[in-house]
């Protein structure tokens, strides 16, 4: 499908400097972009690229000019980009119904406009809502619940009462639900402690491919609203994650610990079990956490500090080696003490 110039300033809120007739049939970056492609332009050096490409219409959020090139002007370029590649790259369309390969449960409500791939399993009283699509292999538990629009990549495990909101994305490789990490010491061995929680998974959530989310030990495990969980991430039983976090790569949340809103984890962070992250905490990446972190702050460190603490450490750290070479020279070699002062007469 072909859009014009203004079609897309319309859709993103924006203004046209150049010909709004012109006729747009995709998006690329300027490095590679054909003639009667869109792309964008975020900086001096992105401009310049995209001026001598053979785009027809670039996207900007700055005071740029073109004799060349038709420009949408938009209030931020990144989230115009976000908004504009589905219009170019529309996901696949699943239509409804259930593969003959499937295997469901009498007891599952389905929505006649959901979407079962192949080789799907789903469980007793299990439910999935209005345009549900499982694209394959995947499993779900019994009694799980799924919201409108939820779409499940390949080799998705739902175990059992695992719940999800609306508009959720799970990618390939994911386990949600599976047991905490739960054991008490016997006579010198480990007994399991039964886990008997669930997992929640609010609405707007998306979870990377590879992720272990593991159910609460009695009480529920939460994702908050809006949160996304990159690739290869562990979350540990009672973890409540909340609304709108940014859980990056490789990151490790031991049980019971509590996120607030709007946190942002890099990757590789561990976070120790039974802590408070607040709301608006960031914590840098390869930073082990194991204290509470109040509102707002930013730590860093193994073990994690606030940064200015940390950075301050840093550069006493770097400083070492010519204190010790200093305290490791000769008497003769150092300069000579400065006389004693004598103590002020009374």
């Amino acid at each position: 499908m072909t859009y014009t110039v203004g079609d897309i300033a319309t859709l993103l809120q924006g203004q046209v400097a150049g010909d709004p007739a012109a006729v747009l049939t995709g998006f690329a970056p300027a490095t590679s972009a054909k003639a009667g492609d869109l792309t964008f332009a975020e900086n001096d050096a992105y401009f310049a690229r995209a001026e001598q490409s053979e785009a027809a219409a670039v996207l900007v959020d700055g005071p740029f000019t073109s004799t060349r090139k038709s420009l949408i002007r938009v209030a931020n370029v990144r989230l115009a980009y976000a908004k504009v590649l589905p219009v170019f790259f529309p996901e696949p369309p699943f239509p409804p119904g259930r593969h003959p390969t499937a295997i469901v449960a009498e007891s599952a409500q389905i929505d006649p406009s959901a979407h079962i791939g192949p080789y799907c399993v789903i469980g007793a009283q299990a439910r999935l809502g209005a345009r549900t699509v499982l694209q394959g292999g995947d499993f779900i538990g019994d009694g799980c619940q799924l919201g409108e629009d939820v779409r499940l990549f390949p080799q998705v495990t739902l175990y059992p009462r695992v719940q999800i909101g609306h508009r959720v994305r799970i990618h390939s490789g994911t386990v949600v639900g599976s047991d905490g990490f739960g054991y008490v010491p016997d006579q010198g061995q480990h007994r399991k402690v039964l886990q008997l929680g669930q997992v929640i998974i609010q609405d707007d959530v998306e979870i990377g491919a590879n992720v272990a989310i593991d159910r609460g030990a009695l009480g529920p495990t939460v994702i908050g609203r809006g949160t996304k969980i990159d690739n290869l991430v562990q979350i540990a039983h009672n973890v409540l994650l909340g609304e709108h976090c940014l859980i990056v790569a490789q990151v490790g949340i031991a049980g019971s610990t509590k996120l607030g809103n709007h946190v942002t984890l890099a990757g590789q962070v561990g976070i120790a079990g039974h802590l408070k992250l607040g709301n608006h905490v960031t914590v840098a990446a390869q930073s082990g956490v194991m204290n509470s972190i109040p509102d707002g702050e930013k730590w860093f460190g193994a073990p994690a500090q606030p940064d200015r603490r940390m950075k301050r450490q840093l550069i006493a750290l770097q400083q070492l080696p010519d204190i010790i070479r200093r305290l490791n020279q000769p008497p003769s070699s150092q300069p000579p003490a400065s006389p004693p002062v004598a103590p002020a007469q009374t």
